[in-house]
């Protein structure tokens, strides 16, 4: 009716002013308080709490008599963990297992129409594994769809969880791939070549196209011989850093040799994904610099597998006994660990076997489950809105069903999925 009025006044030509008591009232954001066995706040497990969420916002956490309330739905979920909604640091949504297409050609056969259907469903079975926050690093030859997914995401038009983007990363000239063409040939990379003081455009460029971070790839596999050795000089990182720190955007690298990390850290980035031969020195070094490690153990293990390792028949391969041992030198140094998977080398929705193998490599459950939640969110600047269930935050809760202090595999069993508010 209040339409149908409004509409016959306006093109009657004639002016409407509406006192207070004749405008619509305000519409009351819903209220519902979940009560789970118990809630994992981002910091500690707390038995018999429940928590209240109004709108799209934690609106209290605590004793369940205490948060209650006379106009809330109450939804009970009996023998599970609450949580915050868990963060993948390292995700490729534009990238599918390896051991189904080979990396080469996802990125020089799949279309672009297609490979963005395949990260429209990874984005989706991300979500339904409770991760509500990604930083996706690289499309891998996909161009700037990354950026334009969040859009979607964050119109509402697919379903997904937060996205933090990199758009294309960055790498030296020759020092990426695909590779193994005959040397005549020109092929398109997977990443955007830049060197010198064509960085900084490169750096602008893609905060231009949506960037969130920056990522560089401060040491990769190249040249004659196809050794892991570094790319850019302390310089050229530097250059990087600066020119992204200028714009408020952090910058992530890639880095699997201690020399690459060694040249990371001086020039300043914010975290280094992989971190195979980092050395004690080397951690010593993150921990002065308050540089986080995202270990992506997940992908190692997976490749490992692909390449014929029967996991618990034999030895285990030489670089997984190599990433046991640098992984438990960062721990021992003290390192701030992000949960980050690399997931895309294996299947979406399974990003949870990160924090399985960070366990099995020798963290406790509490401190992975920490990295996946107020850790990540203090590494990837998103503290003051999500990574613990805590009044005022919003509303990213994951119910699982068990303890995953106890099990850490409870992960997987995953019961509910709520982001800002909304139940998928």
């Amino acid at each position: 009716m209040f339409l149908r009025v409004m509409s016959a006044l306006v093109l009657a030509g004639t002016a409407v002013v509406l006192t207070a008591q004749q405008r619509p009232a305000t519409v009351p954001l819903s209220v519902t308080v979940l009560r789970p066995a118990r809630v994992f706040d981002g910091e500690a497990m707390h038995e018999g709490w429940a928590v209240r969420v109004r709108g799209d916002r934690i609106e209290a956490a605590g004793p369940a008599a205490a948060v209650g309330a006379p106009d809330a739905k109450v939804v009970d979920l009996p023998d599970t963990t609450l949580m915050p909604g868990m963060i993948e640091g390292h995700s490729h949504v534009f990238l599918h297992a390896y051991n189904a297409t080979p990396w080469n050609d996802q990125v020089l056969k799949e279309s672009l129409g297609v490979r963005t259907a395949r990260a429209i469903n990874h984005l989706r079975s991300t979500l339904m594994a409770g991760f509500t926050t990604i930083r996706d690093l690289g499309t891998e030859g996909a161009a700037y769809a990354d950026a334009e997914l969040k859009q979607a995401v964050e119109q509402g038009i697919i379903p997904g969880p937060r996205m933090l983007v990199t758009t294309r990363a960055i790498v030296a000239t020759g020092s990426y791939a695909p590779k193994g063409y005959a040397l005549q040939w020109s092929v398109p990379q997977g990443a955007e070549e830049a060197d010198g003081s064509n960085l900084i455009r490169v750096v602008r460029d893609q905060i231009g196209h949506g960037a969130d971070w920056i990522k560089v790839y401060a040491d990769y596999r190249w040249g004659a011989r196809g050794e892991a050795a570094p790319t850019f000089s302390v310089e050229e990182l530097k250059m990087i850093v600066d020119t992204a720190r200028s714009s408020g955007r952090p910058v992530v690298a890639h880095s699997s040799t201690a020399e690459g990390m060694r040249r990371a850290i001086l020039a300043g980035v914010e975290t280094i994904d992989h971190g195979d031969s980092g050395t004690p020195e080397i951690f010593a070094m993150m921990v002065e610099k308050k540089v986080a490690l995202c270990p992506t153990l997940a992908a190692g293990d997976a490749t490992s597998q692909y390449a014929g390792w029967k996991k618990g028949e034999g030895p285990e391969p030489a670089g997984i006994t190599r990433k046991r041992s640098s992984f438990k030198a960062a721990l021992d140094a003290g390192v701030t660990i992000l949960s980050g998977s690399d997931v895309g080398v294996f299947p979406h929705g399974e990003n949870a076997r990160e924090l399985e193998l960070m366990v099995n490599y020798g963290m406790t459950p509490l401190e992975a489950l920490k990295s996946a939640t107020s850790i990540g969110a203090r590494v990837l600047h998103m503290e003051n809105r999500i990574g613990r269930v805590q009044e005022g935050l919003l509303a990213d809760l994951v119910a699982v069903q068990g303890d995953p202090v106890r099990d850490i595999s409870a992960l997987r069993r995953v019961r509910m999925v709520m982001k800002n508010g909304t139940v998928w």
